[in-house]
């Protein structure tokens, strides 16, 4: 395989922070026969755009419009091979086109370790009530009285629901301050919880009520929408904290705003079920709620990790080797 057409499809903003310093040189070199289009230019006719320009190789983001569901792909086409920056390929790709032979990588595990620190920071947040210190200092002259109370993380009780990549970077981190972490994730292997040295519970139930610290990092599937309801969230013992970094379809958030204005958790959210978060949620103003808009993902600066991966597998596919972070069909089902 040699000079595949290519057409890169990212705007200006996602080449500099996927591909910065000398990684866009790199790629250019990479790929001589590209062809590179701005999706956020006015005049984009991007079904055009795909017909004046039959590419072996698409390399994608956020930006990048969706590609059409009777689009010939695969082995035998034009269009073989999507790269594509980003995580969730949903909006991107129609399931047929994989099924039909479509290779498709994405960010794989190459941005957990930094979704796993935004995790570790919002608990900490909660912890230590940072939220509400900072605005009310800030706003209102705060300052802590004999009744303040905060919390370490140190030798707590911490309850991950789901077990994915994130997770996993997440343990070593979590490991430096407690060693009591249990984990219900039902369709990960039990290899996986003894390699990382991790308590395997087998209820939602159990996990809930004997965490102080509750993870929440399950994919959003069908089966889990609304899976973490009112009793669930009730259960998590008194002065206990909750965290969504995960997905907001997996909690029902009515159940959530009514246990939080009772004051009996804390609570830092990354997700919600509609986003942007409405400027009248009630989540909003709630002093034991640390609300963040879903900047929980890779940092800016940390972006270039993907676009290194991203590298890598384009090096791969050209040279015929196995791809990291494919996205087939079960890892396409599970994905948000």
């Amino acid at each position: 395989m040699s000079e595949p057409r290519a057409l890169i499809a990212l705007s200006d903003p996602e080449i500099a922070e996927f591909f910065p310093g000398t990684l866009w040189e790199d790629v250019r070199c990479l790929l001589p026969r590209h062809r590179r289009v701005n999706p956020l230019a006015d005049q984009l006719d991007w079904p055009q755009a795909l017909a004046e320009s039959p590419a072996e190789i698409l390399i994608s983001c956020w930006k990048t419009p969706p590609v059409p569901e009777n689009f010939a792909v695969g082995p035998s086409n034009d269009l073989r091979y999507v790269c594509h920056l980003a995580g969730t390929v949903r909006k991107l790709i129609p399931r047929p086109l994989i099924e039909r032979g479509l290779l498709v990588t994405n960010w794989g595990n190459s941005i957990s370790a930094n979704v796993a620190e935004a995790t570790l920071m919002l608990t900490f947040m909660a912890l230590r009530r940072a939220s509400y210190w900072a605005i009310a200092m800030h706003r209102e002259g705060a300052w802590k009285n004999s009744q303040t109370t905060t919390y370490s993380l140190i030798g707590r009780r911490v309850g991950i629901h789901g077990f994915g990549a994130i997770s996993q970077a997440l343990v070593p981190m979590l490991r430096q301050f407690t060693r009591e972490i249990q984990v219900y994730s039902p369709h990960v292997p039990e290899e996986l919880f003894r390699e990382h040295g991790v308590t395997r519970l087998h209820s939602l139930e159990k996990l809930f009520a004997t965490s102080d610290v509750v993870l929440e990092l399950a994919a959003a599937i069908p089966e889990n929408h609304h899976l973490i309801t009112e009793k669930l969230l009730r259960s998590i013992p008194e002065g206990g904290v909750f965290v969504n970094i995960g997905r907001g379809m997996v909690v029902d958030e009515n159940a959530l705003v009514r246990v939080a204005r009772e004051g009996r958790l804390q609570v830092a959210l990354d997700v919600y079920e509609n986003e942007p978060l409405p400027a009248d949620s009630p989540l909003r103003g709630l002093p034991n709620v640390t609300l963040f808009p879903h900047l929980g993902g890779p940092t800016t600066d940390r972006r270039r990790d993907s676009g290194a991966l991203a590298l890598r597998n384009l090096k791969a596919y050209l040279k015929g080797k196995p791809l990291d972070a494919v996205v087939n069909l079960e890892v396409y089902d599970r994905s948000s």
